[in-house]
């Protein structure tokens, strides 16, 4: 159990790092290839996009770290179930701060990232 503890924060690592930096390689090699991210959309509806076109948007947005700003990232809990984990985590890209939820599941040995369900407030 504390490898896993230990693996998922690396993990959560990464993800805060790659917010920071904007990198959807980073980004990629965390989250498994089926994985997608859901969040309530500006109209109001359940929004589901495939990683592959979440990556994409990734690649043409600007990096926090190349606009100097300042960064808050929090791990608020780890939930580990044999090969299944959920992570809450907070960070910000201001002027957004953001609430993630990270379903991930330990595939062939490496946890990834199979649902991101997320939020966010200004």
């Amino acid at each position: 159990m504390d490898t896993d503890v230990h693996a998922l924060r690396s993990l959560a690592q990464t993800y805060f790092d790659a917010a920071y930096e904007m990198d959807a390689e980073k980004f990629a090699s965390i989250f498994h290839p089926s994985s997608s991210v859901t969040k309530v959309g500006d109209d109001g509806n359940v929004a589901v996009t495939p990683i592959a076109a979440w990556l994409a948007a990734v690649r043409n947005l600007r990096a926090p770290k190349e606009q100097g700003l300042e960064r808050d990232d929090q791990i608020v809990s780890i939930d580990v179930e044999r090969e299944l984990a959920l992570l809450k985590l907070k960070f910000q890209i201001p002027p957004r701060y953001f609430t993630d939820m990270l379903s991930c599941l330990k595939v062939n040995g490496a946890w990834k990232i199979v649902q991101k369900v997320m939020t966010s407030k200004p």
